[in-house]
Order: C-alpha cells, then sequence, then structure tokens
C-alpha cells in the first residue's frame, strides 16, 4: 500500500511491496535526535525540593528515586535493600491495535513511527500508540488519528481484547498502558503512514530484527486463539484436560510467590539516591549514571521529527544494557507448553508477574562471580531441541534510548521428561492455551513474555 493510500480494504497482491513502503516512510519522515545534558534539557528541571527530573508542565512522567527492599533472588532468604532512580509515569497510555478481516485473513492496520530511542529510527507501531496526555492534546499538537475506535463507543467495533499490563518492572514504578484489540467491518481507509498487514506478514516481519516495535508486541499478544492463522508451534485446539498442570494450579505458583516473597517499595527524592555516599549512582556530567556501568543510564535528547504530532520535543531516555529474554517451549502430550518463572522486579506493581524462562542482563553475566540463571545454558546451547525464534529486538523507544533486548525460544524434545517434571521454584510449565486465557487480564505476564507469546504464536512453525 502506498504512503499516501485512501484504499478502502486491506491491501491486495498488486500493492507497492513492504520493504519498498518502508523505505519510503524512513526516507519521507525526516527527524533529528541529539544527546543534551539533563540540566540544560529545554522544559524540564531538577526539582528544587526533591531532585526529581520533572516536566515544567508537571505532566507526561518524572525520573524519580526509589527504595527496593526484598528478599526475591538472595537465594538465602534474607531480604536486601538498594537504591535507583526510576521512570514514574502515573497516566494510563493506549496501545490499541485495529483488525479488519479481508478475503478469509485477518488483518492489523500498523504504523511506522519514529521514536527517539529507536536504534534505527522508524519501527512499526499499533494502530494507536498514546499517552493520556498525547490523545488529549496536552502536547497542543496534531491529533492521535484512530482512537476513535479505541475510546468512547468504538464506532461500533467489537472489542476482541482489553486490559491493564505491565509494562518494565526494572525501569518503572507500578506502570500500566491499556492494551486493546477492536474488530471493525468498515472500510476503513489507510493514512499517510499507516499500513494494513496481515497476520501471516507479521508473523514474518516478528523475525527481523528492530522492526515490530515493543508496544506492537505486547498489544498482538493479547490476539484469541480465533483470528491467529495456524502455525506448527503454535496452539492447538486444546482445552484444559489437555494441559500438563490446570489452570488452578498455573494461579497457585503465582500466588504463592506473591506471598512468599518480599517486596517493599518507598518512592524517594531522587536526590536523596544521587547524593547518597553508600550508593553508586551519581550525577554525569550530561546525565545519570553508576561509576561501573551497570543497569542503566539516564540521559537527555532534543527531538525533531515533522511526521510526529508534535515536531520538536526534549525528553530524557533511560539507556539499559543490554538484556536476554528467552522461552522454552515443550509438547505435552502433543499440546504445547511454555516455561514460565514467577519473578520480582523493582518496579512490580503486584509483587510477581509471570516472566519468560530467562531473562537477564547479559552484560552482568560475565563479571566475575556473576550468577548464571537456571535454564541459560539450554537456552543458549540445547543439547536435545531446535532454536525456532532469535531475534535482537527493541525495547520502547519512546522512554528508553537503544535498548536492545534478545529475544530466543527453543522447543525441547517431547520425550524430555526431566525438563517437564524436575524444576526449580517458581517455575511452571503452563499451556498456551492457559497462558491465551491469562492474557485476557493484567499484571499476569510480564512485558518480556508478552512479546515472546507473540513471536511463539505468530512467526514460528
Amino acid at each position: 500500500m502506498a504512503s499516501s493510500s485512501t484504499a478502502p480494504t486491506p491491501p491486495a497482491a498488486g500493492d507497492v511491496p513492504f520493504d519498498q513502503w518502508l523505505d519510503e516512510q524512513r526516507r519521507g519522515q525526516h527527524h533529528t535526535v541529539r544527546r543534551v545534558p539533563l540540566q540544560a534539557l529545554p522544559g524540564w528541571h531538577f526539582s528544587r525540593d526533591t531532585g526529581d527530573l520533572v516536566h515544567s508542565s508537571g505532566r507526561f512522567f518524572s525520573v524519580s528515586g526509589l527504595r527496593v527492599t526484598t528478599d526475591y533472588g538472595t537465594g538465602e532468604g534474607r531480604p536486601h535493600s538498594w537504591t535507583q532512580p526510576v521512570i514514574v509515569q502515573r497516566e494510563v497510555g493506549v496501545l490499541g491495535v485495529l483488525l479488519k478481516e479481508h478475503r478469509g485473513e485477518v488483518y492489523c492496520l500498523l504504523q511506522a513511527k519514529m521514536e527517539p530511542g529507536n536504534l534505527n529510527g522508524v519501527q512499526m507501531s499499533p494502530t494507536v500508540q498514546a499517552t493520556r496526555s498525547n490523545y488529549t492534546g496536552v502536547h497542543r499538537g496534531r491529533r492521535v488519528p484512530y482512537t476513535e475506535y479505541f475510546t468512547g463507543d468504538r464506532r461500533g467495533a467489537r472489542v476482541l481484547a482489553d486490559s491493564l499490563q505491565s509494562e518494565q518492572g526494572w525501569w518503572f514504578l507500578h506502570k500500566r498502558n491499556r492494551n486493546v484489540v477492536v474488530m471493525t467491518d468498515e472500510d476503513v481507509p489507510a493514512l499517510d503512514g499507516f499500513r494494513w498487514l496481515s497476520l501471516r506478514q507479521i508473523g514474518a516481519l516478528l523475525r527481523r530484527d528492530h522492526l515490530m516495535n515493543m508496544d506492537s508486541r505486547t498489544v498482538l499478544s493479547a490476539l484469541p486463539p480465533q483470528v491467529l492463522p495456524c502455525r506448527g508451534t503454535g496452539p492447538g485446539p486444546a482445552g484444559e484436560d489437555d494441559a500438563l498442570c490446570s489452570l488452578t494450579e498455573v494461579l497457585s505458583v503465582l500466588a504463592d510467590a506473591r506471598f512468599r516473597y518480599e517486596l517493599s517499595q518507598e518512592q524517594l527524592p531522587l536526590r536523596e539516591v544521587l547524593e547518597s555516599s553508600a550508593g553508586p549512582w551519581r550525577r554525569t556530567g550530561d546525565g545519570i549514571g553508576r561509576d561501573d556501568g551497570r543497569h542503566f543510564t539516564v540521559l537527555g535528547v532534543t527531538v525533531e521529527a515533522q511526521a510526529r504530532e508534535v515536531a520538536r520535543w526534549s525528553q530524557p531516555l533511560l539507556a539499559p544494557v543490554a538484556g536476554l529474554a528467552g522461552l522454552l517451549v515443550r509438547r505435552v502430550g502433543g499440546v504445547p507448553h511454555v516455561l514460565l518463572r514467577a519473578r520480582v522486579e523493582a518496579g512490580t506493581l503486584n509483587v510477581a508477574e509471570f516472566g519468560p524462562t530467562v531473562q537477564c542482563s547479559t552484560r552482568h553475566l560475565s563479571e566475575r562471580g556473576a550468577h548464571r540463571p537456571e535454564f541459560l545454558d539450554t537456552l543458549l546451547a540445547p543439547r536435545a531441541g531446535r532454536v525456532v525464534f532469535d531475534t535482537e529486538q527493541s525495547e520502547e523507544g519512546g522512554r528508553f534510548h537503544h535498548a536492545l533486548t534478545r529475544n530466543r525460544i527453543v522447543e525441547l524434545e517431547e520425550t524430555d521428561e526431566a525438563a517437564v517434571r524436575a524444576l526449580p521454584p517458581d517455575f511452571c510449565w503452563v499451556s498456551v492455551a492457559q497462558v491465551q486465557a491469562l492474557l485476557r487480564h493484567g499484571n499476569y505476564l510480564n512485558v518480556q513474555a508478552r512479546c515472546l507469546m507473540t513471536a511463539l504464536t505468530l512467526a514460528t512453525g
């Protein structure tokens, strides 16, 4: 579909090939992102009272301080405590994907969108990806298109999924976005920068690095089974009786983790975190970071992007070290299951959520005495299995700078009974159908697990 398409239905075979269209979008969306010291960031300042980095409007988000105390991950059950900077964004944004069935296939309306933190500038985002400040016009920019399908009466579109889902718990405090999928019967033209893509096309695009942005991947995890194309590793016609554990048993694993682990979160003035003689965080020449370079830094950027709702703005970005998110998959009695782990993260809203089998920062693995997560070696060098998905993907480019996470899925052989029965605490084999049931609700699966589920159901076979 050409960038100026007004076709009333999803694309036919004769439209402009996707790669050509995307190249046109990237050439046409001129943008510049420049590093600026935080203390000179236009529209932002360090609060005189707290030292928090805040916007002059009092809206959008802030960078504050957080004290965390938890016994998760200690191995001995004794609590440990630390402080860190954290992004506080009280607003709940909308991440919405509009669907339409066309000639027997389901299509999604996606947008080629520039985000200041993206490694490659433009990636494919949901139909609507907007904070409350964006879609209510606080930024005084152009209207966010297609919001009418995700608010109010939704122009009669049918809601297929709608839940509040968490974002990165190590970098946000209690952050959630509304993930919405709706199906329309209307003929909806694709505006400039938007394109209808079939689920099969999206599955192929997911196998390419840094193309489908994080917000698209998290929303697409909520697609109901009835609209998914048939894939080899994806869900089959399995019910509750076909799963290794009942859904009640699965939920019990998560409830037990939320009960056993302590997680105390105290929001602090950022000044206390940065000026503590016992803490590692400091104001640097142009940002915030640690002397040892671990975890992340906070930097400032000014942005010019003519294709965005606002053509010029400035903001902080959190720049993390590279990460790894991996999922082990196995069929049990022919039914596909994934190995999830109940995880506690610094800013999690409800103590713990199910995360992927492995979730870690790859840089820290090479440090002396570093803990190697359970199943890491199986994920990286499987002796009895096959790699079905392996890409490098971007985290959300509106808040994170060049945040790269390797996404990897390994399917184990069905004959490996030991992998099913002998599990460390907090791990659980969950059928794909059960995961899809959990994804109808918020705060069961973290964002890394949701993105991997999208890859599993759309991009493997």
